[in-house]
């Protein structure tokens, strides 16, 4: 069987990639188990970070149509289901996950651009969830759009099924950053090691609970973030940050 998803790790860095151009990329069901797979895997190792990337011309079109024609209603739902608990598990991970775009992320490909905690984005790149100019309106991916963006311009994204460029995916806040083609690893190398570094464990927490609190009621996510700010300040990792910002020196995590 063709290899569909390519894992590789470089130091603290795993790298996951979409590779399979001739279908551009396309969430099948088999990509969808492979790409669980993969995470899961990371998610028990020492890594720090994950890159998101892709191979060829788009970096995914998202469901796969032919999968789709004369399905079954609980065939169709397991696919959905499949696709929506990867990306609750890109958000249970304790890795930072960045998505390195490159080029048209549409539908459930968007889907998976949106769940990434960070996006850079190449000028090439575009972003689209169109099913709102066809017959199957973007359910799932628009879970995780609607995540990013304000109700005005995720509706807009869904309704019109137009296409977004990377400008626009910045102006609104959907990237982080939009850097020249040639440029995008530069990039991609820069936010990861910015965003990886401190103490891994804290920032495992951290980013868990930015998920679990973001959609609470404000008093309900501050109940919240205090009892995990609580547990955290007794920990030995933050101690040693605590004690080393007193000393005036720096911490040393080593691999908390």
């Amino acid at each position: 069987m063709d290899q569909k998803v390519r894992v590789s790790r470089e130091a603290d860095i795993v790298t996951v990639t979409l590779c399979n151009p001739a279908k551009r990329n396309a969430l099948s069901m088999d990509v969808l188990k492979e790409l669980t797979a993969a995470f899961e895997e990371i998610a028990v190792s020492d890594a720090v970070g994950v890159v998101l990337a892709a191979e060829g011309p788009v970096f995914s079109a998202g469901h796969n149509f032919g999968e789709m024609a004369g399905t079954s209603r609980d065939d169709a739902f397991e696919l959905f289901t499949v696709c929506s608990n990867l990306m609750q598990l890109m958000h249970r991970i304790p890795q930072v996950v960045i998505a390195r775009v490159h080029a048209l992320a549409t539908a459930a490909g968007c889907q998976l651009v949106a769940t990434c905690d960070l996006a850079v984005a190449a000028e090439s790149a575009s972003f689209a969830i169109p099913g709102g100019k066809g017959g199957l309106f973007c359910h799932t991916p628009l879970v995780a759009v609607a995540r990013n963006l304000s109700p005005k311009r995720a509706l807009e994204m869904a309704m019109t099924g137009d296409a977004i460029s990377a400008a626009t995916a910045l102006e609104w806040g959907f990237v982080n950053a939009v850097v020249a083609d040639e440029e995008l690893d530069a990039a991609v190398n820069e936010l990861m090691m910015r965003a990886t570094r401190g103490s891994r464990e804290s920032k495992a927490i951290g980013k868990r609970a930015y998920y679990d609190q973001i959609l609470l009621p404000e008093d309900q996510a501050y109940e919240f973030a205090s009892a995990v700010m609580a547990d955290a300040v007794v920990s030995d990792v933050a101690q040693e940050g605590i004690i080393a910002f007193l000393a005036k020196r720096h911490p040393d995590f080593g691999l908390r």
